[in-house]
């Protein structure tokens, strides 16, 4: 706990706490304990940035999801230096300003930022499993009449997000695809669905895979080549009566196909070589021999 308090202090010192921003400008928020970050996260933003002509987004790496279990979370400044070197663009803030103004919600987070930059024309960001879930969360409602938002499709999750307690609370809300730029500027409550972003990571999945201090990876073990194994003399001779056991299949002779010319030639030879002993049955001559 001591450490805690040293690290957000610290963080507070070496921390610019609300990122760079000015009146009018459209600044996407994104949430998450980024434990770890992966491509997932920076493609979602990028979307959105694209889609609603976003001229910023914000990373704000929460301390803990009041949610979820945050005892096995990796230190927040390890969390907002991974998410840095990931994102790596001049258009995307990371930041841990939660842990320094001290709020555990997100409500009371975009709360305070709204009293701060009241001017900025803010988007909340999340996942189609965070729709899905969205309803759990405090002041849910309050959230969705305070902020537009956008959803950005996932795999799974997409499919009954929408169909979710929250998404079917909020579907009267719910802006057309061609409409999503002007979402920004939209009074709440509004909000989008973003399609066209399908990535099956999950920073749950990856921290399951994560191995525990002072264990160390094994390296894949190579397959071992197959061969075959030496015949014995017992196996050479049960081949030898079971070939012998089963009878020989004949071959049937087909018989040669004989062209057509020598098929001709061979019936004239015939009519010249073959006698004729008795009269014709239609002339009644003699045939030459």
């Amino acid at each position: 706990m001591k450490s805690q308090k040293l690290g957000r202090q610290e963080l507070a010192h070496n921390e610019r706490i609300i990122p760079p921003h000015a009146p009018g400008m459209r600044i996407g928020l994104f949430g998450g304990t980024f434990d770890p970050p992966h491509q997932a996260h920076l493609d979602a933003c990028l979307l959105a940035m694209k889609r609603l002509k976003l001229d910023r987004i914000w990373w704000l790496v929460t301390p803990g999801n009041p949610l979820k279990n945050t005892s096995g979370l990796a230190p927040l400044d390890e969390r907002i230096a991974a998410a840095r070197r990931l994102t790596n663009h001049p258009r995307i803030d990371v930041t841990g300003l939660e842990a320094v103004i001290n709020t555990r919600f997100t409500y009371d987070t975009i709360e305070w930022l709204l009293a701060r930059c009241p001017r900025v024309n803010f988007v909340w960001i999340m996942g189609a499993d965070n729709l899905r879930h969205f309803h759990r969360w405090q002041k849910w409602r309050a959230i969705a009449e305070t902020i537009p938002m956008v959803v950005v499709d996932r795999p799974g999750p997409s499919l009954y997000a929408t169909a979710s307690p929250a998404g079917q609370a909020l579907a009267r809300f719910r802006i057309p695809d061609n409409a999503v730029a002007s979402l920004p500027g939209r009074r709440a409550p509004a909000w989008a669905f973003l399609h066209g972003l399908k990535s099956g990571l999950s920073s749950t999945a990856l921290r399951a895979l994560r191995r525990k201090p002072g264990t160390k990876k094994e390296p894949p073990k190579a397959e071992e080549p197959k061969t075959e194994k030496p015949k014995t003399k017992k196996a050479k001779a049960a081949k030898t009566a079971s070939a012998k056991a089963k009878p020989a299949k004949r071959k049937s002779k087909k018989k040669a196909a004989i062209p057509s010319s020598k098929k001709k030639t061979a019936r004239k030879t015939v009519k010249k070589t073959t006698k004729m002993r008795g009269p014709s049955r239609k002339t009644g001559k003699k045939r030459a021999k």
